[in-house]
């Protein structure tokens, strides 16, 4: 392009100067830099406003029920617990997950996942409605300036990690060359962090632009820069047509999500739930996620020559199966929520309670906590450590029975353990050792 008429060196598609520019302010190099390169009438200060508020509070819930979901492992308790060996500080919230109530776990995280699926739409549409700002130019223009320009990439940066690593675990399950939990839970904090920042420089900004009901601000003035384009397209559809759209598109995504976490007939509706949408029938007949072949259990393992081993401070009992069958039986109803976010209704467990296992070692009413170990060879969470007040829980058993059937091989035969408020994968199957109170 040459230079415009009056020799004044401006390119023809320069943006129009308002005279507000800084010193020495250069002129943008061809391309998505020059803020007439984005056309859509639609991006303003009020559109990108509304849905950065519905953000702001979709991932503080976001936030502070993934902590929670850390905390009901009790990473503290033990190395086999904890995912994220190194998290030094940043675990300074953890408190012991209580029992009660028993659907606590089911319930927070199943608002996580369902809630970071339909949040998708509005994450999308927010970074449309700022991509401008991303190329806006010079990059840098101070100190503060250069600080919220590196929150704003660890912001971006950071929503697309969590968003995209949270999606994939729930849909294709232990895909990451790493743990998962690690690189969610670091990548939360780096995200949590640059969040923080971005809504400490925009917030008063976008509660202004939302009371501002009259349109948006012209272009070139202090509030519509980088957001107004100077020479727009014409429109096809409303601003409040738009934010309808994703509005439809997140209802869509609840529509076809929540039904695994709310189990029971609203299960058919879930159509994005990635295990068990057709678990069978019969008393068996619920999600699981790992079977008996997916990690190596072999018939040898789970038949005649399975044993039970509880072990206490200087005690040790072995048990067969009809032993175990033998001692009293109890039954609890609690159900199996995963860290992706499904979960069965209540099923009704039978079995024998963990404090009267610990009683065979001499254990008495002040149980501490256990470790439970299965015979599975391959996969993740093949032991985890129990707390003592889930161990006292009168409703945490060692169930050999559900819904008044033995166990299926898939649900844990000949006997998994079954926790009143933990996370699944801390509902052990194939459990072959039970270690009380020895440091582990």
């Amino acid at each position: 392009m040459g230079p415009s008429g009056g020799g004044r060196g401006q390119p023809d598609d320069a943006p129009p100067r308002t005279g507000k520019e800084p010193r020495g302010t250069a002129t943008p190099p061809p391309g998505p830099a020059r803020p007439e390169f984005w056309r859509s009438p639609l991006r303003g200060p009020w559109l990108t406003s509304v849905f950065g508020l519905v953000l702001l509070f979709g991932i503080t819930v976001l936030f502070v029920t993934g902590l929670l979901s850390y905390a009901a492992y009790n990473p503290d308790l033990a190395a086999v617990n904890d995912q994220t060996p190194d998290k030094g500080w940043l675990g300074f919230y953890l408190f012991p997950w209580p029992t009660s109530p028993y659907w606590l776990y089911r319930l927070t995280q199943g608002v996580h996942v369902t809630l970071g699926i339909v949040l998708v739409p509005v994450l999308l549409a927010k970074l449309w409605s700022v991509i401008p700002k991303l190329f806006e130019w010079p990059p840098v223009r101070s100190a503060g300036h250069a600080l919220e320009r590196l929150s704003l990439l660890l912001l971006v940066g950071g929503a697309g990690f969590e968003f995209a690593t949270g999606i994939l675990n729930v849909q294709l399950h232990y895909i990451f060359p790493g743990s998962f939990y690690t690189l969610h839970f670091y990548g939360a904090w780096v995200f949590i962090g640059a969040f923080v920042v971005h809504v400490a420089f925009r917030l008063p900004r976008a509660l202004r632009a939302v009371r501002a009901r009259s349109g948006e601000p012209a272009a070139g003035t202090p509030d519509a820069v980088g957001l107004v384009s100077p020479r727009p397209a014409a429109p096809t559809i409303s601003r409040r047509g738009a934010l309808a759209m994703v509005g439809l598109g997140s209802l869509a995504l609840l529509v076809v999500t929540a039904g695994q976490s709310i189990g029971g007939w609203w299960r058919r509706t879930a159509l994005l739930a990635p295990h068990g949408r057709d678990p069978g029938s019969g008393p068996n007949g619920f999600q699981i996620n790992k079977t008996a072949a997916s990690v190596g259990i072999r018939p040898s393992d789970v038949g005649p020559a399975w044993r039970l081993t509880v072990r206490g401070p200087g005690r040790q009992v072995d048990l067969t199966y009809e032993q175990l069958l033998a001692m009293t039986q109890h039954e609890s109803a609690l159900p199996i929520a995963c860290v992706e976010g499904w979960s069965t209704p209540d099923q009704r467990w039978g079995g024998v309670r963990l404090t009267d296992l610990a009683a065979l070692v001499g254990l008495g009413v002040n149980t501490p906590e256990v470790l439970v170990e299965s015979v599975q060879r391959g996969g993740s969470f093949r032991s985890a450590v129990l707390s003592d007040q889930q161990v006292r829980d009168s409703r945490s058993l060692l169930a050999v029975r559900v819904n008044g059937a033995v166990l299926s091989a898939d649900h844990g035969y000949p006997a998994r353990a079954v926790v009143a408020g933990a996370p699944g994968v801390h509902n052990t199957k194939w459990v072959t050792r039970l270690t009380f109170g020895e440091p582990v």
